[in-house]
């Protein structure tokens, strides 16, 4: 059933809307106050993650505040490796880490491959929870990490200045690299897939780290493997196109390789104008994107004078989802993102939209 607000489906299939749809990556939250609450009742972020009525009502908490033109299930991108049985953990203000990194091969032959039906059942269940208490409001949007970028945290054993021990892996043995990475890549198609029948109605793949590999390493490791997942994906349930998005920070340099994965859209950080972006690409893929996350520290004209050159960037015709670059950051005021909102609705919706067709 198409949600009543189907902006953003229209745009990520690069159908004309009457103004650009808008939402933020991390939209759920520490930057809200409400967030922080209940985030203090879970116990731990990852009891939040796990507890599927808590999930979904962070998930709604921005769309109360904000008008927003989509959800995103509140989840982690680490779940897969924590189904793995590598023992994902968060330490305050060091981020993600895992009790039983891969430091060996017998560590890699003897992964998993993760039931998702049982093992993140929680996500799956917090997406049928939150697209009942949606209601056909707007779309609800599923993600899970690049197969890349799970390695990455994996091996490390969490987050990495220099990816020394991933990249050494590459170098080293990179037939060893391409099992974990084919690994990798059939457990996060599943993984998609679950949540596509569980009611997400778009996804996101986010290669968060891709960026720290060299152009042909990029493709070899990171985009060989995000197009095996998008291939693999089922982009049609219930009678209704599923879209793919796949955001791969940093990797602007490769958008042309990234459009031929058959993704429907590009997510694109603000190292690169849409305009330049859009010329690249044409019109194979929409994008989405890309406000840099620090404009939200600004003052209002600030906001609105950076948003506004955003959309103009763009230009007319459709094909635009108005995001940030990255994930918003947790010193920004909230009152900070409802100016932007309102900004793109004001200006995309004035005359000639953004996301209408040419004349």
């Amino acid at each position: 059933m198409k949600p009543a607000n189907d902006l953003l489906i229209r745009a990520l299939l690069r159908e004309p809307t009457p103004r650009t749809p808008v939402w933020i990556m991390r939209q759920a939250g520490r930057y809200l106050p409400e967030y922080r609450a209940v985030r203090a009742e879970a116990g731990s972020f990852m009891q939040l993650c796990q507890n599927p009525e808590l999930a979904c009502e962070v998930t709604l908490q921005p769309l109360r505040r904000f008008a927003l033109d989509a959800a995103i299930i509140f989840s982690d991108i680490l779940t897969i490796p924590d189904s793995m049985g590598l023992g994902l953990y968060f330490v305050e203000g060091e981020g993600p880490k895992f009790e039983r990194p891969l430091r060996t091969e017998a560590d890699i032959k003897k992964l998993p491959r993760p039931d998702i039906d049982s093992e993140l059942r929680y996500v799956t269940d917090a997406i049928r929870l939150t697209r009942r208490e949606l209601d056909g409001q707007v779309p609800l949007i599923g993600f899970s990490g690049s197969p890349w970028t799970l390695a990455t945290y994996m091996i490390e054993g969490g987050s990495s200045k220099t990816f020394g021990r991933a990249k050494k892996l590459l170098f080293d043995a990179p037939e060893l690299a391409h099992d974990l990475l084919a690994r990798l890549a059939d457990s996060v198609t599943d993984y998609l897939n679950a949540q596509i029948r569980a009611g997400a109605q778009a996804v996101q793949i986010f290669d968060t780290w891709g960026g720290v590999l060299g152009p042909e390493p990029y493709r070899e490791f990171s985009l060989r493997y995000m197009a095996r997942v998008v291939d693999g994906l089922d982009r049609e349930h219930d009678g209704e196109r599923v879209p793919v998005i796949l955001f791969s920070k940093g990797s602007q340099r490769d958008l042309e390789a990234q459009a031929d994965t058959g993704c429907d859209a590009l997510g694109v950080d603000w190292t690169i104008s849409l305009e330049e972006a859009r010329s690249r690409v044409g019109d194979r893929v929409a994008l989405q994107g890309n406000l840099d996350p620090a404009v939200l520290l600004a003052g209002e004209s600030v906001i609105r004078r950076e948003t506004a050159r955003c959309l103009s960037s763009f230009g007319t015709g459709p094909g635009h989802v108005f995001n940030l670059g990255h994930g918003i950051t947790p010193d920004v005021d909230p009152e900070h993102l409802r100016i932007l909102i309102e900004t793109v609705g004001s200006v995309s919706g004035a005359g000639q939209p953004p996301g209408s067709a040419p004349g």
